[in-house]
């Protein structure tokens, strides 16, 4: 019988990975707590209708990206492919929102239905800030200044760098968009045939291109800075002199724009040229329409996501996820002989309630002495505690540093301070 596979693009987090993730994890969790966020958890599945009417119909996601499926009870639903919407419907559902102030954070998978290729899959996971109630150019300060206080926590403050734009309001962005459409159909032969096709439906993303060919074209093309109108310019210049006054450096793109209808106002991305093609290790930017647009009261809000799988790939490519986060016991104990076992347990549990902080494996599964001290050197366990007759008779075990090999007789009522001992001074 033929073995079942993981689909392709869902990949499997082994235990020799997962280390890495739980490091990134505690770090970014931890500056997230430094600014007051709070942790929100959501389910993967949600009615169709909400990225429908929250992406947009007519962006890549919705139109090609989606997993969708019928239930048994004929609803449509669709595998999260992010988390925005969803922590808006929540946060609306439960009354988190009118004339309140939230400061949210979520991580799990999203689905997306793309092409597979490294540091991009089907099922990818995203940690996402979402924030609601704040209309001022300050929260969007703040949560770039939080972003580049994860970068310094993991050690890649330079390795990104920070892009902003402001795209304006919905009326802004319909003004541009017909003179922008009014300028490419003069050049619709030219442009390649992803942005012919978005001339029709999402125009604004054609300044996105990666075709150089298109790139070009883009060059004369009206600037959508030139449209906005006065609010919106006064809330980007409020948030650039806020970045100057903290030191934050960034660039002005004036041709960023994100691939999701609901963004408004400030956008922007950090990016590095660490990952080839797949540079952009967060994006995000406000909301302020989304709310309303789900059924709720006008709320303001911003937020962005960063992809588990790309970050990890930088802090791995750059040497950057300390040794000392994977997982390894720090005490491996055995018994030379079956007759032994017992004591051996019991020797182990004593640790673990005496060293609560300290890993304790125990050999199961039987095998000699030469054995069970293969698979403690392999464990990566600094001490190994050995039970023999002698031991037993005397009421000791014998301790061995695996790192030099050094091996003493203690006294079972003295193990605890000895381990800690030992592996103090290995540390």
């Amino acid at each position: 019988m033929a073995k079942i596979q993981a689909i392709r693009g869902m990949n499997d987090i082994l235990p020799d990975q997962s280390a890495s993730w739980q490091y990134v994890e505690r770090v970014l969790g931890k500056v997230l707590g430094a600014y007051g966020y709070r942790e929100i958890r959501l389910p993967i599945v949600e009615k169709t209708e909400l990225f429908q009417r929250s992406i947009g119909e007519v962006t890549d996601i919705v139109e090609k990206e989606m997993y969708t499926f019928e239930d048994r009870n004929g609803d449509s639903l669709t595998l999260r492919p992010e988390g925005t919407a969803g922590c808006v419907r929540a946060a609306e559902e439960h009354g988190l929102l009118f004339n309140q102030i939230q400061r949210l954070w979520y991580t799990g998978p999203m689905f997306r239905h793309e092409r597979p290729q490294k540091g991009r899959y089907r099922q990818f996971h995203q940690i996402g800030v979402e924030c609601f109630g704040m209309a001022g150019p300050d929260i969007d300060a703040e949560v770039l200044l939080m972003t580049a206080r994860m970068w310094k926590a993991l050690g890649l403050r330079d390795q990104v760098r920070l892009e902003l734009n402001s795209l304006g309001t919905a009326e802004d962005r319909k003004q541009y968009q017909q003179a922008l459409t009014d300028y490419l159909e003069q050049h619709r032969e030219q442009l390649d045939e992803d942005s012919q096709r978005r001339l029709g439906t999402n125009p604004l993303r054609i300044l996105d291109t990666k075709v150089p060919e298109t790139q070009a074209i883009l060059e004369d093309a009206p600037r959508l800075a030139d449209h906005i109108g006065e609010e919106s310019r006064a809330h980007f210049q409020g948030l650039c002199q806020l970045l100057d006054a903290t030191g934050l450096p960034y660039t002005v793109n004036s041709n960023l724009v994100r691939g999701l209808d609901y963004y408004g106002k400030t956008v922007f991305e950090w990016v590095t040229d660490a990952l080839g093609a797949q540079g952009t290790v967060c994006a995000g930017g406000r909301y302020d329409g989304l709310v309303e647009q789900l059924g709720g009261r006008s709320t303001p809000a911003i937020g962005f996501a960063m992809g588990m799988e790309r970050l990890i790939l930088l802090l791995e490519n750059s040497q950057l996820i300390p040794e000392s986060v994977h997982d390894r016991p720090d005490i491996y104990v055995m018994a030379m002989g079956d007759e032994l076992r017992q004591d051996a347990f019991a020797v182990a549990e004593t640790l673990r309630d005496q060293c609560s902080d300290l890993s304790v494996v125990s050999h199961c599964g039987g095998g000699g002495f030469k054995s069970q001290m293969k698979k403690a050197d392999r464990s990566g366990a600094r001490l190994a505690i050995i039970i023999g007759d002698d031991e037993k008779a005397a009421g000791e075990v014998s301790l061995k540093d695996m790192t030099n090999a050094e091996q003493v007789r203690v006294a079972r009522q003295d193990l605890a301070a000895a381990c800690y001992q030992r592996l103090g001074a290995a540390n």
